[in-house]
């Protein structure tokens, strides 16, 4: 019977905790004047029976995609927003040479000013073609990103012409913490990770996973592959299984990419795939051989590739 009581009170409580904190969301959402802490920096300190679903409702994994701000630059140009707790913002950047090198470094100057409340703070990503970094700020005055040296000439050569581009984490590190909680499954190179990223497609996506009928495996031969036919291609596992789920939810996709065959003059079978890097690290189409390709989907490609053939149409070829 005590352990029954005790069960049934802590039960209560926890519901009593959480119609309150739901209303202090709820109240706290339509106050604009300054208050010295804000509801949702509560919740980690709050059961975690009582914290879990609320952070779950408030927070998903939409909330790991960033707000893009603008780019800053040098001269008198400037970005002005509001953010997630500050609500003034402005950021500006400012070119030096403290490295001595030849194409120098930079500061990106930022000032927050007007937090909503005294214990909420701002998660930013800054970002080049060359480089991305990330911070946070909890104080309202001017802060600054160093950049010591740029990559290079193209890197110098493009932030000189378009600037540093700024992203807000519009949840701040709580709600992209909680989020990250929500994603970290899909890069993980085991059946959990495989499972989770199927879940994680049905949940957000509304896809439909159906068991096909056996058998599982279509004998095709080389011969049938003929220039134009597309290989459409879906790994679920693994780093690139979790990154290929997530371009899949954010553009409706239901494959990962895809590569073309192409068949020369001879006769021989190639296959060109996107998504290769070359020598300088440069994002390049390759063209690599049938038997090269398929050897290494086979055998090398821990990410369980799921690969259709889909024939280019009769009427449209060469």
């Amino acid at each position: 019977m005590a352990s029954s009581s005790s069960s049934s009170s802590s039960s209560s409580l926890s519901s009593i905790l959480s119609i309150v904190v739901v209303l202090i969301l709820i109240v706290s959402t339509a106050e604009s004047v300054k208050s010295p802490f804000h509801p949702r920096d509560l919740l980690p300190h709050l059961p975690r029976q009582v914290s879990w679903p609320i952070l779950n409702s408030l927070y998903g994994a939409a909330d790991l995609l960033p707000t893009f701000i603008g780019t800053a630059s040098s001269g008198n140009d400037s970005v002005d927003w509001k953010g997630a707790c500050f609500f003034e913002n402005t950021a500006w950047l400012e070119f030096h040479n403290k490295s001595g090198s030849e194409f120098g470094g930079g500061t990106l100057h930022i000032k927050a000013d007007k937090a909503h409340s005294w214990t909420c703070m701002d998660l930013y990503v800054f970002a080049t073609p060359y480089r991305v970094t990330w911070t946070w700020y909890f104080i309202s005055r001017q802060h600054t990103v160093e950049f010591p040296e740029w990559d290079g000439k193209a890197e110098y050569e493009y932030v000189k012409n378009k600037g540093v581009s700024i992203f807000l984490m519009h949840a701040g590190m709580l709600g992209t913490l909680q989020a990250l909680w929500d994603v970290f499954p899909l890069f993980s190179n085991t059946g959990w990770g495989e499972s989770s990223n199927l879940a994680f497609l049905e949940k957000h996506m509304g896809a439909n996973f159906e068991p096909r009928p056996e058998p599982w495996v279509t004998n095709v031969t080389t011969d049938q592959i003929q220039s134009g036919d597309l290989l459409a291609i879906s790994k679920i596992r693994g780093r690139w299984g979790g990154f290929e789920t997530l371009e899949k939810w954010v553009s409706g996709a239901y494959a990962g990419h895809s590569a073309v065959a192409l068949r020369d003059s001879e006769g021989k079978l190639w296959v060109g795939e996107s998504g290769n890097e070359n020598d300088k690290g440069e994002d390049v189409i390759a063209i690599l051989p049938w038997e090269e390709w398929w050897a290494f989907e086979q055998t090398k490609d821990d990410s369980n590739p799921q690969i259709a053939l889909l024939p280019l149409h009769p009427d449209v070829r060469c």
